[in-house]
C-alpha cells in the first residue's frame, strides 16, 4: 500500500509532520518535474520514489521523469561520473557528440512538460544538458548534484559546468562539494524512508528465512557491504580487509549488490570481485536484482557490522539504512560518510584496508561496544536522516524560488 504523510507521524513525530502540510498549503498547485537517468538501482531513484508521491499528497503536481539512452550514452554518463569524482578521465568527441545527442534526443520528448513546469530539478549530470535545449521555460530549474565533487577532474568539471551555470539554483549534499557557479547553492542531505521495504522492522522469521534462502550462516558474526558494484565502493579494499580478519576471527564476508540501468560497468568490477574471493567458502557475493530490497533490509539486520569502505561517496544511503538497523559502520573516510559515520560514536572511518580490519577487530572483541554505537546511530538517523527533514528543505526551497530568492541572492 502507498505510504501516507500520517503513516509517518509515529516515526518522525507530528510536529515534523505538520510542518510538511503547512508548505503543501502554501505551495499547492505548483507544478514540479524531477528528471533523473533511471526507475530502477541507485540512491537517486529511491529517493525519487518516495518524495514524488508525498509531494502529490501535499498537493504539489509533481512528474518524475527518466532521460533514455543507449548504451554509448551510459558509458559517456559513467565515464562523467567518475571523472567527476577525480578519475583521470578523457572526453573524446565522439563521447561528447553521443552525450549532446542524446540529450537533445529527450528534449524533444520531455519540452513540453519541462517547459510549462513551475519548478524543474534535473538530478546528476545524465540529463544536465536539457536546459539548453528548453528556451521557452517558464519555471525555475535547479541542478540536484547527488556526487561528491569536491576535487573533480578539472576538463570533466569545465564540460559539465557549461551546462548547469545558466540554472537557478544548484543543490548540494556538502559544502565541501559545492562549486563556484553563478547561482545560488543550497546544502540538503539525503535521507531514508524508515517505512520502505528496505527499512522496515522485520520479524525473526523472515531474516532467518533470507540467510537460509542464500546458504548463509546463522551462529557466525557477519560483516556485509551493500552497494553496487562499482570501484569507487571498494569491494577488493573490503575482501582485503576481510581477509586479515578472518586469521584471527570466526567471521563470513556478505557483499550484496546489483546493477542500476544507467551504469554499464557493474558487470566487469563484478569479475574482479569473484576473481579477488578466489572462492572462498567464507566470502558470499549476491549479485541482486533492483528490488531485492526486503532481502537487503534482512541482510543488514542479520548483520553484525556493516561496512562501507568507499573511496568516494556523494552520501552512502546504506550507511544510513545500517544505522537505523541499530549498527555501527565502518565506513571510508570521504564525502557524505563523514557526515553519517562518527568516530567512536556511530561507528568507524577508515582510509585503508588495514585500518577497516582493525576496527572490525575491535568491536568483534566488545560486543557491547556494538550495541552501544547501535543505538546511538538509530537515533543519529532520526533525527537528521529521515525523509521528513529532507522533504521539508526542499519545500522551503521551492518556496525560496516561488518568492524570488534566487534572484535575490544572484544579485547580492
Amino acid at each position: 500500500m502507498p505510504k501516507t504523510l500520517q503513516d509517518y507521524e509515529a516515526v518522525a513525530g507530528p510536529a515534523g509532520v505538520d510542518k510538511l502540510r503547512q508548505f503543501g498549503r502554501i505551495l499547492e498547485g505548483i507544478s514540479v518535474v524531477h528528471v533523473n537517468s533511471t526507475k530502477l538501482g541507485g540512491g537517486v531513484a529511491e529517493i525519487l520514489n518516495w518524495m514524488t508521491p508525498l509531494m502529490q499528497e501535499l498537493h504539489l503536481d509533481t512528474r518524475w521523469e527518466v532521460i533514455e539512452g543507449n548504451e554509448p550514452f551510459f558509458e559517456v554518463t559513467k565515464a562523467l561520473h567518475n571523472g567527476l569524482q577525480g578519475a583521470p578521465v578523457v572526453l573524446t568527441p565522439s563521447m561528447v557528440d553521443a552525450y549532446n545527442r542524446t540529450v537533445e534526443e529527450n528534449a524533444v520528448r520531455l519540452r513540453p512538460v519541462l517547459e510549462e513546469a513551475d519548478v524543474v530539478v534535473i538530478h546528476d549530470p545524465q540529463p544536465a544538458d536539457l536546459l539548453r535545449h528548453c528556451p521557452n521555460r517558464r519555471g525555475k530549474w535547479v541542478w540536484r548534484c547527488h556526487i561528491d565533487v569536491s576535487h573533480p577532474n578539472r576538463k570533466v568539471w569545465r564540460f559539465l559546468r557549461d551546462k548547469v551555470e545558466g540554472y537557478d539554483a544548484s543543490i548540494f549534499s556538502m559544502p565541501e562539494f559545492a562549486q563556484a557557479l553563478p547561482h545560488p547553492q543550497f546544502i540538503i542531505a539525503p535521507s531514508i524512508d524508515p517505512l520502505s521495504e528496505k527499512n522496515v522492522t522485520l520479524d525473526e522469521k523472515e531474516i532467518s528465512d533470507t540467510l537460509d534462502a542464500f546458504s548463509l550462516p546463522h551462529d557466525v558474526p557477519l560483516l556485509t557491504q551493500v552497494s553496487r558494484f562499482d570501484r569507487f565502493k571498494d569491494p577488493l579494499g573490503v575482501i582485503e580487509a576481510f581477509n586479515f580478519v578472518r586469521k584471527n576471527a570466526d567471521v563470513e564476508l556478505i557483499l550484496a549488490g546489483g546493477g542500476a540501468t544507467d551504469d554499464p560497468e557493474g558487470a566487469a568490477v563484478l569479475a574482479e570481485v569473484e576473481d579477488a574471493a578466489e572462492d572462498n567458502p567464507y566470502i558470499h557475493i549476491l549479485m541482486l536484482p533492483p528490488d531485492a530490497h526486503r532481502t537487503i533490509n534482512a541482510i543488514q539486520r542479520a548483520s553484525k557490522i556493516v561496512i562501507q569502505k568507499s573511496l568516494q561517496e556523494g552520501f552512502g544511503l546504506t550507511v544510513t539504512e545500517a544505522m537505523w538497523k541499530y549498527k555501527p559502520v565502518i565506513g571510508g573516510d570521504v564525502g557524505g560518510i563523514r557526515l553519517q559515520v562518527h568516530n567512536y560514536h556511530t561507528g568507524y572511518r577508515v582510509n585503508s584496508p588495514e585500518g577497516a580490519a582493525l576496527r572490525i577487530r575491535e568491536l568483534l572483541r566488545h560486543p557491547e561496544r556494538i550495541a552501544h554505537m547501535g543505538n546511538i546511530a538509530h537515533e543519529f538517523v532520526r533525527e537528521n536522516f529521515l525523509l521528513t527533514r529532507h522533504l521539508r528543505e526542499y519545500l522551503t526551497l521551492f518556496l525560496g524560488l516561488r518568492r524570488g530568492l534566487s534572484n535575490h541572492l544572484a544579485a547580492s
